[in-house]
This record gives structure tokens, C-alpha cells and sequence, in this order.
């Protein structure tokens, strides 16, 4: 798949994910949720500031041989499109989470996977090699959330090969779909189901294992009521909302694979409707 094609969608995954709304905790086009330094136009900004990294790793994916000089060049180009997403944000960290997740599914399928679960497993398989030149310093966020609760975090996802994009997100998102849900209510249906078994590393770090159940409980029950579609999940959906806007959570993890989600089903896929009907058995790295 061409380069510039996966670099503009996942720059469109981004921004659907943020123009989403209404989501619970998150910034939506209704506001900046529980956060306090970022809004709509920040997270749009942001998403398009990465689009030249996209575009970078697909073709560094296509001209180097699966392994560690592929990773190693990966890392370089995204750690130089963190530095241009903090440029673009003032040093808000709006989509790193994101960055990694589709990077790792864009230079997976510029290598040729011909489907999404072969995306997945081709990001998995670069998610495990070591990167020798990634810079010692202070843990970020998730590095120390990970070492204190035992998640798995962004790095485990990836590494697992998205189980909550494959085996969640999508199935949720064309459920709703195929039982006549709106696009809105398809995607919002989604996040919550990921929101609902996620160890949201963002989450744990801002509220710990009590922030978490808070998140996964209300989500749960959002689903429970009918989803984001009917009369009592949409309720169910605001008081959430409400609730994680005065505990400041912020299930940024969740939005991260939202729009992982939301990229691989966007993708112009050669043979989409002959491989929906049988399994595909064997991908290329």
C-alpha cells in the first residue's frame, strides 16, 4: 500500500478519534474533558503534525529487511515525530501513545500485510525487537506505570498484537453497524467496550487501580444499558462522563486504540470482501 495512503489514513484516524463525541473523560469537539492543557484544536494540530512521520516510516518500512536496522530506524523516525508533535503542541503530549500504535500498523503494512490481523501480528513482531538507541533518561508515564502496577501498557499491546483492537474495537464497531447503529454510536460502542477491559496505563497513572475500576465499571455498564445508541446507555454515558471529568481521568489509552481501530478499518484493503468471508492463514513480515 502507498506510502502517502497510510500516511493520510492515519492522520484521518487521529482526527476522527478526536472529533468524536461525546466521550467520556476525553477531549471531544464538546470540550477538553478531564484535561486541562489540551482541547479539539490542539489534538487536530497534533494529528497533523504527524503526518510526514507516517509517511517516513512507510517508506523506511518498504526499503529495509525485517529486523534490527528496521527497528532501530523506526525508533529514530519516532522519536523525531514526537519532537515535531510537541513542536505543534507547545510540549502537550496529545497522540504518543498513538504514534507508537500506528507506526508500528503503518510499517507493518508498508511491508505488505494484507489484512489486519496480519498488520497486527507484522507490529508485533517489530514491537519485540530492541531499539539500542533509545535515549536513557527519566521513565515516561506509562514506563513507570507499567513497572509499578505489572501492565502491560502500549508496549504490551503492541507486542501482543492488539488484542484489543482486533479482538474488541472492530468486532464492536461492526456490530453496531450491521445492527443498524449510526457511525457515531458504532465508534463511540467501541471505545467503551475497549474501556471497559483495557489496563489503561493513563488511567492508573492519574487515579491508580480505584481510577481504573471507576472507568471499567461505568463502561461496563454503558454496554449493559443498550450501548451508546439507546436512551439508557446514552445516560449512562453522561454520568460517566461527569464522573471522570471531576476525578480527572482521562482513558487516553482507549482513544489511542480507538483510532488504531479506526485506521485499520479505514484502509482501502485489496480483497476486503473476499477475506470478511474466510480466514486468512498465512502473512508476510
Amino acid at each position: 500500500m502507498r506510502a502517502d495512503v497510510l500516511a493520510d489514513t492515519a492522520v484521518r484516524a487521529l482526527r476522527a478519534e478526536a472529533l468524536l463525541s461525546p466521550k467520556p473523560g476525553l477531549v471531544d469537539a464538546r470540550g477538553s474533558g478531564a484535561h486541562d492543557d489540551m482541547d479539539l484544536p490542539l489534538l487536530l494540530a497534533s494529528a497533523e503534525a504527524l503526518r510526514p512521520t507516517f509517511r517516513a516510516v512507510a517508506d523506511t518500512a518498504k526499503r529495509l529487511v525485517f529486523g534490527a536496522e528496521l527497528r532501530e530506524e523506526l525508533g529514530r523516525i519516532g522519536r523525531a515525530g514526537d519532537r515535531a508533535m510537541s513542536r505543534a503542541t507547545g510540549e502537550v503530549n496529545t497522540h504518543r501513545g498513538a504514534l507508537w500504535a500506528l507506526g508500528l500498523l503503518v510499517a507493518a503494512i508498508a511491508r505488505g500485510a494484507g489484512d489486519e490481523r496480519c498488520a497486527a501480528g507484522g507490529a508485533a513482531g517489530l514491537a519485540a525487537i530492541p531499539d539500542r538507541w533509545i535515549p536513557a533518561g527519566q521513565a515516561s508515564h506509562g514506563e513507570l506505570v507499567r513497572r509499578r502496577y505489572g501492565t502491560g501498557g502500549a508496549r504490551g499491546e503492541a507486542e501482543a498484537a492488539f488484542p484489543h483492537v482486533i479482538e474488541v474495537a472492530l468486532p464492536r464497531l461492526r456490530r453496531a453497524r450491521a445492527d443498524g447503529r449510526s457511525e457515531e454510536v458504532a465508534r463511540l460502542d467501541a471505545l467503551l467496550a475497549v474501556m471497559s477491559l483495557l489496563n489503561d496505563t493513563c488511567v492508573l497513572h492519574r487515579g491508580g487501580r480505584a481510577g481504573l475500576r471507576v472507568v471499567q465499571l461505568g463502561a461496563s455498564r454503558v454496554l449493559a444499558e443498550g450501548g451508546t445508541g439507546t436512551d439508557r446507555g446514552r445516560s449512562a454515558l453522561l454520568e460517566l462522563d461527569q464522573r471522570l471529568r471531576g476525578l480527572r481521568l482521562s482513558p487516553g489509552g482507549s482513544g489511542d486504540l480507538l483510532a488504531a481501530a479506526l485506521f485499520l478499518d479505514m484502509l482501502p484493503w485489496p480483497g476486503r470482501r473476499l477475506r470478511a468471508e474466510r480466514e486468512v492463514t498465512a502473512c508476510r513480515r
